[in-house]
């Protein structure tokens, strides 16, 4: 009878252990996703929406002087977000664009890969310039001599 009771007392205490090591990795478990939520800023649901396409602004033509006696005539379209101001000036893509463009040599420009890099550069500035209220920009005029 001894050993009966012996394997009765046994059950529940590899009972608890069993159960203690459980709670103890699905609290790791929890705690290592708590984590990985807290470094990344979630789990890919939060992430934030693409800016929706709002009204084109059109502007008028420039010309700049490039590198060399050389010239650019371009003129500029801005693509609005959906939730940008409705007063949104295109003064300032302007003032970019001349900047970025001014005594650059023309052989940067000769090239589709050339002008899509310059374009992306000139992108990004005015992108940070509206404060993401500008999504795209499109040349609607892109002549040089």
């Amino acid at each position: 009878m001894t050993r009966n009771m012996d394997a009765t007392v046994e059950q529940p205490k590899r009972f608890r252990r069993l159960l203690t090591l459980t709670l103890a990795a699905v609290l790791l478990a929890g705690a290592g996703g708590a984590g990985y939520a807290m470094l990344t800023g979630g789990f890919g649901g939060d992430e934030p929406a693409e800016p929706q396409p709002g009204a084109v602004i059109t502007m008028d033509a420039i010309t700049v002087n490039l590198a060399d006696g050389h010239y650019l005539k371009m003129r500029l379209a801005l693509q609005a977000t959906k939730d940008a101001d409705s007063d949104l000036n295109g003064a300032k893509a302007l003032d970019l664009a001349i900047a970025k463009y001014t005594d650059m040599p023309i052989g940067e420009l000769s090239s589709a890969a050339g002008r899509a890099k310059a374009k992306a550069e000139l992108l990004e500035q005015i992108k940070k310039a509206y404060d993401g209220q500008v999504m795209d920009i499109y040349f609607t005029e892109f002549v040089m001599q």
